[in-house]
């Protein structure tokens, strides 16, 4: 009698479905009592992949009198991070909804994948704090940035 309680495994991420990058270092201010990188710290390189995505200029989607703002967010811690270190962060869009967008993320250290997330967006009207449609302009700034697996 086979078991069927198990669940077929994954593919491991692979960093170049991530067409966004930055790359971060580990600090010695990250670690925890048991020497490795904090797991809210992982939550912190994360919001690091995504803020250089949206406010670099040359990439960013801001919208006029508007924010962009975490709703949801979501890790599964894969393997330790310890320091002295440097760690890769690839962003990527996952979803599109009508006011929020959600990105595929993950944390490499070297060849191997520390962390997988994914973090939902929404657009907020900056007078009224209201989710507001996204732009088609936000729309085509966001596409370029897709995820390319499978």
């Amino acid at each position: 009698m086979s078991d069927t309680s198990e669940r077929p495994r994954k593919p491991a991420p692979r960093l170049a479905d991530y067409p966004h990058q930055v790359t971060d270092i580990i600090r010695y201010a990250d670690l925890d009592p048991q020497g490795h990188v904090n797991n809210a710290v992982f939550s912190t390189y994360l919001e690091t992949g995504r803020v250089a995505m949206f406010r670099n200029r040359d990439l960013g989607i801001g919208v006029e009198n508007a924010t962009v703002v975490l709703v949801r967010q979501e890790i599964d811690f894969v393997r330790e991070l310890r320091w002295p270190g440097e760690v890769t962060v690839g962003t990527a869009l996952a979803a599109l909804g009508r006011t929020s967008f959600t990105m595929a993320q993950v944390i490499f250290d070297g060849e191997h994948c520390a962390a997988m997330g994914r973090a939902t967006m929404v657009m907020l009207d900056a007078a009224t704090r209201k989710p507001r449609a996204l732009t088609p302009e936000a729309i085509a700034k966001l596409e370029p940035w897709t995820y390319r697996g499978a």
